[in-house]
């Protein structure tokens, strides 16, 4: 804690931190244990170092045994079967770097196996066993001129500074999102502060920490609030979670995003459906629930603000095609807590109809692979919902497609019952979806990615090289 060292520090006169690595290590040196404990440093095990007869055969393994000891290790480690999914975990971490209370300016790729390090062995600089996967961090100093809320789709009630705009990695940057009441209050953001913005990856900006020593006379603790700002609902807090929302399902602000992503390229794919128009159309109730969007006619829509009635009809036409989309598309439109594309796909080829899924109960929902017992009860609270019931049956009225191809169950024998199966690469002789139907038919599963269930990878042309386990630690 940088800003609060200096915020002790300042009033006795002493000089005053600039940078946190320097501090860390700078503190380790100090020969009066007193003069370190200032520092309030925190220590992570991150490596083996010198050992004898250690009980493990593997980093990731040793990682759990130092926890059993009590010994602190770094967050967000995890273990992967091939180097491609550890680098995509590399750019979700990227991503989520707020998440956590310290700074990080790059993450580490190791060998798992130590008897494979022993193998690799080491240049004169450094082990082979062992790479940095390093990112740009863009970083300013700004104020806080604001804090406002906004409703997103699923009615999670969120939090966004306002700032001085100020230029990071050649865009100006005047809004980071401050994510949730649980952030604010441990980052304590005031408005009228000086923080630090970092744009990790030249892409989203957040907000690194508060210069506290800077903080002005009568800067106050945020309130958040316990009304919606849109609708005025009382807000509820997600249990065992820490989002906030709005419980209205016809709150204008939720509907809005809701018709957004529900023709988002993803979902119905309507074309020339954005922002502005789906805040007109709820804000001149031509739209009240999603399934309205079928009602709409070119007359009704060319009377809107900055609305041709070529666009119109371009739109209605748009609206008109999204019909045939399928299932699957349906119920990843309807923006279901749980649900994302994945999921929806899962349930609609499990069920084949829209009715064949409304006559599962919740425990049967969960037993379909991938889904479980979250999912499943998301998905029956919203399907068995008036809100929901309304939705469907409106859709079905309007001519909306809800049916999908059923997905050939596995047999119930075979030889690759229980077995998960990988494919990979080009295959000469079937499509991909023929060679899952085949799995499918002998009793497997057919699995879109190697992990520690994968029993099988069958790898075509231009797979990849044989997958090696890889743990990674920031």
């Amino acid at each position: 804690d940088l800003p609060g060292l200096n915020q002790r520090r300042e009033p006795a006169g002493r000089n005053l931190y600039a940078n946190t690595g320097n501090t860390a290590a700078g503190g380790i040196r100090l020969l009066d244990p007193r003069l370190a404990a200032e520092a309030r440093l925190r220590f992570f095990c991150h490596s083996v170092g010198v050992t004898d007869d250690l009980p493990v055969k593997d980093h990731w393994n040793f990682l759990q045994l130092a926890r059993t000891w009590g010994v602190p290790t770094t967050p967000m480690s995890a273990r992967f079967d091939d180097f491609a999914a550890a680098a995509a975990y590399c750019d979700e971490l990227v991503g989520r770097l707020h998440e956590l209370d310290f700074e990080v300016d790059g993450l580490v790729l190791k060998v798992d196996s130590f008897a494979q390090r022993e193998r690799l062995g080491a240049t004169s600089k450094a082990p082979r066993w062992i790479i940095a996967y390093k990112f740009e961090k863009y970083e300013a100093t700004t104020q806080v001129r604001d804090i406002v809320m906004s409703v997103g789709k699923s009615g999670a009630v969120g939090p966004t500074a306002e700032l001085v705009p100020v230029q990071i990695a050649g865009t100006i940057v005047s809004r980071a999102s401050l994510h949730n009441a649980e952030e604010i209050a441990r980052k304590d953001v005031r408005v009228g502060d000086t923080i630090v913005v970092e744009k990790a990856g030249k892409i989203i900006p957040h907000v690194v920490r508060v210069e506290k020593h800077l903080r002005p006379p009568g800067a106050v603790p945020f309130a958040y609030p316990t009304e919606c700002p849109e609708c005025g609902a009382a807000l509820e807090k997600d249990e065992g979670g820490v989002f906030i929302r709005c419980p209205n399902p016809a709150c204008p602000a939720q509907l809005a995003e809701r018709l957004l992503y529900y023709a988002s390229r993803s979902a119905m794919d309507v074309e020339g459906l954005g922002e502005k128009l789906a805040e007109q159309l709820v804000a001149t109730k031509k739209v009240q629930e999603v399934a309205d969007l079928y009602k709409l006619t070119v007359d009704e829509l060319a009377s809107l603000e900055r609305m041709g009635r070529k666009s119109a009809a371009n739109l209605v036409a748009g609206i008109e095609a999204s019909k045939k989309r399928g299932l699957a598309r349906v119920l990843n439109a309807l923006s279901i807590r749980h649900v994302g594309a994945r999921v929806a796909t899962v349930l609609a080829e499990s069920t084949g109809s829209i009715d064949a899924l409304l006559a599962l109960d919740e425990e049967q929902l969960a037993a379909i692979n991938e889904v479980g017992p979250v999912i499943a009860a998301s998905v029956a609270k919203f399907l068995h919902s008036e809100a929901g019931t309304r939705t469907i049956d409106d859709l079905r009225a309007a001519g909306v497609d809800l049916t999908a191809p059923l997905k050939s169950p596995a047999a119930a024998d075979g030889p690759l019952v229980g077995k998960s199966v990988v494919v990979t690469g080009t295959l000469e002789k079937y499509t991909r979806e023929q060679i899952q139907d085949l799995i499918a038919r002998h009793g497997g599963r057919a699995a879109s990615s190697v992990s520690k269930k994968t029993d099988f990878v069958v790898a075509g042309e231009d797979a990849s090289a044989r997958p090696q386990a890889a743990a990674l630690d920031e």
